[in-house]
């Protein structure tokens, strides 16, 4: 039986890449530039752990969105 290599983890990168001033995250996957930068020479591990901060920065995101829009409907 051979051992199976597991696949590398794929990069978070929607395609859409701006950097909010605000936050500091990419508009499109929601990294830092840091993180962006550093990802090809990262390892599975620090990968994995980028990949679970972003459900968070996405709750972030559009808690402060919602705050903004209740605002410019006043």
């Amino acid at each position: 039986m051979t051992a199976r290599t597991p696949a590398p983890i794929a990069s978070p990168c929607v395609g859409v890449c701006a950097i909010e001033p605000r936050s500091g995250w990419c508009e499109g996957c929601l990294r830092t530039i840091d993180e962006i930068a550093a990802w090809g020479a990262l390892d599975d591990r620090t990968r994995r752990e980028i990949w679970k901060r972003l459900p968070a920065r996405r709750a972030a995101r559009a808690a402060s969105d919602a705050g903004s829009n209740a605002r410019e409907a006043t």
